[in-house]
């Protein structure tokens, strides 16, 4: 099973329909694809500052964010459908399908080490992945990214979050970043070719 994040930078890039499209046709009972919150999550950020007020619910309107987000996706390709449970998880990929999972299970009571403006979507795509013992892990960025570059240049650079390095330590699969263009890149991977660069 493969968890494959797209940026929510991606939300009104005209290759999005292109990656659900990728994902619908070669991510067939083992793509589960997680889309970040982009300017949904930007909205978040804003009114935090406006306002003032806590991590907390901040994170909380984020994980929604990310949910707008997945509907969105759905919306664009509705061969994808949209899971919240394991049990949905299981059921949708063992039909055949790719799913899109909304990130329910991230909503937090009481703050914790994750609720903060340094554990962004990549990290709780990756807590996912670590969860459901995934083979490969795909994080499709908008921005430009050097196939050669380590994880803790991306970091670095800005380009996967602070937590998402630590997080990635001691993971027993293989972690791509891809950048927005790389269609056919994904492709090869999804039909079980190497590609220069890949990690």
């Amino acid at each position: 099973m493969w968890v494959v994040k797209i940026g929510g930078s991606l939300n009104r890039d005209p290759l999005l329909p292109a990656w659900l499209d990728l994902m619908a046709q070669l991510g067939g009972g083992r793509v589960t694809l997680v889309c970040g919150g982009g300017a949904f999550a930007d909205e978040v950020r804003s009114t935090q500052e406006h306002w003032q007020f806590d991590d907390l619910p901040a994170h909380n309107m984020a994980v929604l964010a990310m949910a707008q987000s997945a509907y969105l996706a759905h919306g664009l390709d509705p061969r994808l459908p949209v899971v919240r449970s394991h049990a949905d998880l299981r059921r949708v990929l063992h039909s055949g399908q790719a799913a899109i999972w909304l990130p329910m299970d991230w909503l937090r009571d009481s703050p914790d080490a994750a609720t903060n403006w340094d554990n962004t979507s990549d990290s709780i795509a990756l807590d996912l992945a670590r969860e459901l013992n995934a083979e490969r892990m795909l994080l499709v960025k908008s921005c430009a990214v050097d196939p050669a570059a380590s994880l803790a240049e991306l970091s670095v650079a800005g380009i996967v979050d602070p937590r998402f390095l630590e997080r990635a330590q001691g993971t027993g699969f293989p972690i791509d970043v891809l950048q927005r263009t790389d269609l056919d890149r994904a492709r090869t991977l999804l039909l079980g070719g190497a590609y220069p660069g890949t990690a």
